[in-house]
């Protein structure tokens, strides 16, 4: 694997990422070819970072893989606009830092494999897991439930033996005022 880098490039971060995700994981021949014909500060720079990186490899454009290419912000330059009435507005120049990868096919292949390998083992390790969590809070769940029920039930004996005890028809007719 061979790197380039190029630091503190006058180019924003968000612009030169949205020409990089379109160049990473392509042959570098097709890379070099669709860079060419994109009209766009950022493509120019990072094709020449993207020669760069294989030149540093010696590797042959046509069998070499763009691996990776990462685009991190770097300082911001900040300016000064004078406005109307002595006042100033800020302007912000934010620079970048480029860096591209290249691989050769065959190592950019086996990295595939070997990852592939990697995430099957990592699902079948999660899927496990998720198994014996959904068991243990379906266990959890039931026992909640049933705690639920039995309080419940308790609730109801208690209100039906402290409730007021109902009063016969005779007491229901009394006129209010006369108890006796």
């Amino acid at each position: 694997m061979s790197k380039a880098l190029l630091r503190f490039i006058r180019l924003s971060p968000t612009k030169a990422r949205l020409v990089a995700r379109e160049v990473q994981g392509m042959n570098v021949e097709l890379a070099l070819a669709s860079l060419e014909f994109t009209t766009n500060k950022a493509a120019r720079i990072i094709a020449k970072v993207i020669a760069s990186a294989v030149a540093n490899g010696g590797y042959d454009a046509q069998s070499a893989v763009v691996y990776s290419c990462r685009v991190d912000a770097g300082p911001v330059l900040r300016r000064f606009m004078p406005r109307a009435r002595g006042r100033a507005t800020p302007i912000r120049k934010p620079t970048s830092h480029i860096l591209v990868e290249v691989l050769s096919e065959s190592e950019a292949n086996a990295k595939k494999a070997a990852s592939k390998n990697a995430s099957k083992k990592l699902d079948s390790s999660t899927e496990s897991k998720v198994a014996k969590k959904s068991a243990s809070t379906k266990a959890t769940a039931s026992k909640a439930e049933s705690k639920n029920t039995e309080s419940k039930a308790k609730a109801a004996k208690d209100s039906v033996s402290k409730a007021p005890k109902a009063a016969t028809s005779k007491e229901a007719k009394k006129p209010k005022g006369e108890d006796k």
